[in-house]
């Protein structure tokens, strides 16, 4: 999915025809052999990087979508050019309850039922940790971790009631690994991590399923004046354009600007973050067109797994703290698990050791070896 140029592009229906793009086949996913069924989909965060080529990919398919912007950042102006047959653009601020709820009734009464949410919305702050405040943190948190938590538990009496519902919750790379200059954005992904794992416990005899969308970094890709099967998108040209507005150049992240003291030198491991986004730019390695296309497989596939990582950078660099995890634990398990009695050293043994003596059985065993 990586590629090689940040000027390769694709249409949501080449992507869906791409030959590399494919689920594993023991997760059941939709192919000429097992055709998808219609499924309706509420996209929350539509104007974001990936929320917006999830958006057309759904669409591209054949599938209903409400496609749903933030308040902070949208207007009704913006998402009533989503509109659409099969699109129905809406605003809500998911940390406050009743607009998500007003999103889901009003997308039962338009498509008759939900079957899949995802939610693409997130809010994070680059800066040090010490230099976030209240409002920094509070907002993150409403944002990202209620925010996730307002739409599950909204959604759900809907889910069981029709006895099968999907969850696709995007995560990120931050939420399995710690990223300096993200660390409160890093706290909500994780805390959205344990909150999914918990609840798939409590609603899978429900038939309801959830996956953690974990891409790495992920460019704006996809042609600006796409048209969709249904009619046609207007143009995604930016400000003032005719269709709904362009991601921001940093997605859904702000750069806390005059880091205090300790933290402004230029190899500051607090600007971390801020370097990698103002390095990446455009360059970003991850297709969001052909994310939003394994995504939607992943919509309709009958086992889905757990987590999705979406890019090389994503599995490598999750790959290598959770065999450092690993290795830490094993040098330090000792103390959790102590050596049994019967395969304690004797006191003879002991005696041994200080007079020297347990040389020889080492030489035995090397000679042995050899």
């Amino acid at each position: 999915m990586d590629v090689d140029t940040a000027s390769q592009s694709l249409s949501p229906t080449a992507a869906s025809h791409h030959p590399n793009l494919r689920l594993p086949a023991n997760c059941d996913p939709p192919s000429e052999h097992n055709p998808p069924k219609h499924a309706s989909w509420i996209v929350f965060g539509a104007t974001g990087h990936m929320g917006r080529s999830l958006v057309r990919a759904v669409l591209s398919h054949g599938d209903q979508c409400t496609a749903v912007g933030w308040t902070q950042e949208n207007t009704i102006e913006q998402m009533e050019k989503w509109q659409d047959r099969n699109c129905l653009g809406l605003l809500c601020d998911v940390r406050v309850r009743e607009t998500v709820d007003n999103v889901i009734q009003r997308s039962i009464d338009r498509w008759g039922n939900v079957d899949i949410i995802a939610n693409c919305t997130g809010y994070g702050v680059i800066g040090a940790c010490e230099d976030q405040d209240d409002y920094d943190l509070r907002n993150q948190f409403s944002t990202n971790f209620l925010g996730t938590l307002h739409i599950i538990q909204l959604s759900l009496p809907h889910f069981r009631s029709q006895s099968h519902g999907r969850y696709l919750i995007f995560s990120s790379t931050a939420g399995a690994l710690g990223v300096p200059g993200l660390g409160p954005y890093c706290a909500t992904k994780y805390a959205v991590e344990g909150l999914i794992e918990s609840m798939l416990y409590e609603i899978d005899i429900f038939n309801i399923k959830a996956t953690l969308v974990e891409p790495g970094h992920v460019r704006l890709d996809e042609p600006d004046d796409y048209p969709i099967p249904s009619g046609t998108l207007p143009t995604m040209a930016g400000t003032g354009g005719a269709g709904p507005p362009r991601p921001k150049r940093y997605g859904h992240f702000w750069v806390k600007p005059n880091p205090s003291a300790p933290y402004a030198t230029l190899t500051s491991p607090a600007g971390h973050a801020k370097r990698m986004v103002q390095w990446l730019n455009d360059r970003q390695p991850v297709s969001a067109v052909k994310s939003a296309e394994l995504v939607w497989q992943l919509g309709h596939c009958s086992y889905p797994p757990l987590r999705l990582l979406l890019g090389s950078y994503a599995v490598e660099s999750i790959r290598d703290r959770l065999r450092s995890i690993i290795e830490e634990i094993e040098d330090w398990k000792h103390l959790s698990f102590p050596v049994p009695p019967d395969e304690a050293p004797s006191p003879e043994d002991s005696k041994k050791n200080k007079s020297g003596d347990s040389n020889e059985p080492e030489q035995e065993e090397l000679q042995d070896n050899e």
